[in-house]
């Protein structure tokens, strides 16, 4: 908060988990709201971290409003919305006086879900039950309009209202006008002389976001230069929606440049996947194989998860139609040569369904190669492992050695698998065996 910096959702994670083993149940509930505001997505495992913290650190106190809102948006959030309204009616069976942010939690859950009439008929149970809408309320409701009209109507039946106009109130004005074409009504919103200057840049950045994400485009670039040339910072989650917009039409030095912004390594990946993408979509083998290096880096210790996203690449150029065979093949050989792994068997079916395709016979025949090495390879590594010397070195011999890469993964196994060093017990013989 001190340096205004939004967390990722990995250490959202990691804070909801203390945040549980340090029996601060209701803290970590108030992250999951937090990340909800985000619009972040909850995993299970953040849900059974805290459902498994609630039921050891259970106390007997009765519940108040704030207690049953945190509940409330645990059912929000496992999209349980008859859960959620039973326990409005439970609180008050229990003289609880419901209030607005039980309610906002359910409005904002439809809307997430796209249900754009249940959310509103949530606001018709607030103003049956006499509770008052508050500035989350409105910014749930402005954020999802589709017309300006309701733009209209929402933002001065809160000023009647008396309801200050807070940060999120001016990211959704921004959002909604976006979405409904009036664009140059969304530039004006961060102009406002009400916004406190610690959220001016958190305000540009939607607004970036926004008109990337309706098109346009040169604008949404325009905007993001004016913050870099006063010294702002693009925040990440902007980072990466401009990113994805730029996918089809952007340049190769805009997106380099937009991954230099990501500081976070959770936020860095998936921006480095993005670039990655892009470059094997419009041919830019070097930089692809360069940012492929970096990955495998950061996942030293994550093999699988390198896996994924070398995949991914491969799953790219066996999408296209026609598929480029001929790059395919320089990336597998870069990958080999320039990053020292062996390709995966979901890679190699990738590029082989590519060559299929294409009706290319030559390089299908390079790829079967390369299926037979790594399935001796992997034969090899299985008899090591079993003690099986005898029969791996049988196998060793029928691994063709031109390949450096090969030849280094097997010194890497023999490494890992030595030959015992205990001395073989003599077999013992009956007597009368000797004897004849």
């Amino acid at each position: 908060m001190k340096f205004e910096i939004t967390p990722s959702l990995e250490s959202y994670k990691e804070l909801i988990k203390f945040c549980c083993s340090s029996r601060k149940v209701q803290l970590a509930l108030d992250i999951v709201n937090q990340i909800s505001e985000d619009g972040l997505s909850l995993s299970i495992d953040m849900l059974s971290c805290i459902l498994h913290a609630i039921e050891e650190n259970y106390e007997c106190n009765l519940p108040n409003a704030e207690t049953f809102r945190r509940m409330i948006i645990l059912s929000v959030k496992m999209k349980d919305f008859d859960g959620a309204y039973a326990m409005l009616n439970d609180s008050r069976k229990m003289n609880v006086k419901p209030v607005a942010g039980m309610y906002n939690a359910i409005m904002a859950g439809y809307f997430r879900e796209k249900k754009i009439s249940a959310g509103l008929r949530v606001l018709k149970q607030m103003e049956l039950d006499s509770v008052k809408p508050d500035p989350q309320t409105y910014s749930y409701l402005i954020a999802y309009c589709d017309c300006e009209e309701d733009i209209i109507k929402y933002y001065e039946e809160m000023k009647c209202s008396g309801i200050t106009v807070t940060k999120h109130i001016f990211m959704s004005l921004i959002s909604a006008y976006a979405a409904c074409g009036q664009f140059e009504k969304a530039k004006q919103v961060p102009l406002d002389e009400g916004i406190p200057v610690k959220s001016l840049n958190e305000l540009r950045s939607a607004l970036v976001s926004a008109l990337a994400s309706n098109g346009q485009m040169a604008d949404a670039v325009d905007t993001y230069e004016e913050i870099k040339q006063s010294e702002g910072d693009l925040e990440p989650r902007a980072v990466l929606s401009l990113m994805e917009c730029l996918h089809s039409e952007g340049d190769l030095s805009l997106m380099l440049q937009l991954l230099e912004e990501l500081h976070d390594q959770g936020y860095w990946i998936e921006g480095c996947r993005r670039v990655i993408s892009f470059g094997v979509r419009k041919k830019h083998l070097s930089t692809a194989v360069h940012l492929l290096k970096q990955l495998k880096d950061k996942f030293c210790d994550d093999e699988l998860a390198a896996e994924v996203l070398f995949d991914e690449a491969f799953a790219i150029i066996a999408g296209e139609e026609p598929a480029d065979v001929q790059f395919g093949v320089d990336l597998l050989q870069a990958i080999k040569s320039d990053i020292g792994i062996s390709p995966s068997r979901k890679c190699l079916d990738f590029i082989l369904n590519a060559y299929v395709k294409a009706k290319d016979v030559q390089n299908s025949l390079l790829i079967w190669k390369e299926y037979e090495i790594a399935g001796l390879i992997i034969m090899y590594q299985a008899l090591l492992a079993c003690g099986d010397h005898k029969s791996a070195e049988a196998m060793r011999t029928k691994i063709p050695k031109d390949d450096p890469d090969v030849r280094d993964v097997i010194r890497a196994f023999q490494a890992t698998y030595p030959k015992s060093t205990t001395p073989a017990k003599p077999n013992k013989r009956p007597q009368q065996q000797e004897n004849k």
